[in-house]
């Protein structure tokens, strides 16, 4: 925690939305951050938090075309907040791809704008809620569709290996996981630094699990390959997949901050589903 003030501001504005919250249908808070945000102010303990203050809200909108549609706004405080924005992530099976890219970044343009240096979840709450209707009443033009060739479903299967400078943040981490499973993607995700994440499945599933990734706040993060493959007649979603579920991947994990993992073991699991290729791509040297 950068000082005492920002923590007093964290604490301050946890403590609002606690009270304007109360139901945990609308208001889901890591209370290990909160107690030890708390215990901290007070004055109950010497050192700053150990776990930043994460957070989610739901908020329910009425659309054009539904009614009661649902919304989750996920915040994650970094440590010198308010001075800079918080992590924040958008849910609304109701949007498109392209909806919730354009949604997401109007929204962070806004809170730039008009809340830097101060709090603005309860601003950024009181946006989806005015603002999100207009995303869901946006329909692109409907594309003349062609016949899919004769022995293809029309469907296509994607893999993504997506490198991260690094991933330690528990809330991104704990994203990627509800995403990947919420989106039928199998895979792994590996933290640490570097990061490393792949997904597999449906074409438009990875897609949307990429658009909802990057539009966290990273130091550097990319889709270092990807493999797209048409689905035939005699193909399977499960007869592609190189891996069963998804998984969060830790391997021997040391250094100072226990922040570095063994690459030995990394390839060998690259290896055994038949993707030892990647670990080349990656760190430009063949494993072993």
């Amino acid at each position: 925690m950068a000082c005492c003030e920002e923590a007093e501001a964290q604490l301050a504005e946890l403590e609002l939305l606690t009270s304007m919250f109360p139901s945990q249908e609308e208001l889901v808070v890591d209370q290990l951050a909160f107690e030890e945000l708390r215990a901290f102010v007070e004055g109950r303990a010497d050192s700053p938090p150990t776990t930043r203050p994460q957070f989610s809200i739901r908020i329910s909108v009425d659309s054009p075309t539904a009614h009661g549609v649902d919304i989750t706004l996920s915040c994650a405080f970094p440590l010198d907040y308010p001075k800079s924005l918080p992590e924040i992530a958008v849910r609304c099976s109701e949007l498109s791809r392209a909806q919730h890219t354009q949604l997401v970044s109007d929204l962070t343009s806004h809170l730039r704008e008009s809340c830097e240096g101060g709090m603005c979840v309860l601003t950024a709450v009181d946006w989806l809620k005015e603002h999100t209707p207009g995303y869901l009443s946006e329909s692109p033009p409907a594309a003349r569709k062609e016949p899919p060739p004769a022995g293809q479903s029309g469907e296509t299967f994607s893999r993504l290996w997506i490198y991260s400078h690094h991933i330690y943040n528990k809330s991104k981490r704990k994203n990627i996981l509800e995403w990947a499973k919420e989106l039928d993607l199998s895979g792994f995700s590996m933290p640490g630094k570097p990061g490393m994440v792949c997904v597999e499945g449906l074409q438009p599933a990875a897609e949307e699990f990429w658009a909802r990734v990057k539009v966290l706040t990273w130091k550097r993060i990319m889709i270092r390959h990807r493999e797209d493959v048409p689905l035939g007649s005699s193909d399977t979603m499960d007869s592609l997949r190189r891996f069963s579920g998804f998984e969060e991947a830790v391997f021997d994990p040391h250094g100072n901050r226990g922040n570095h993992m063994d690459l030995g073991q990394l390839f060998q699991f690259l290896s055994d589903r038949g993707c030892a290729e990647i670990f080349q791509m990656y760190f430009g040297v063949e494993g072993r």
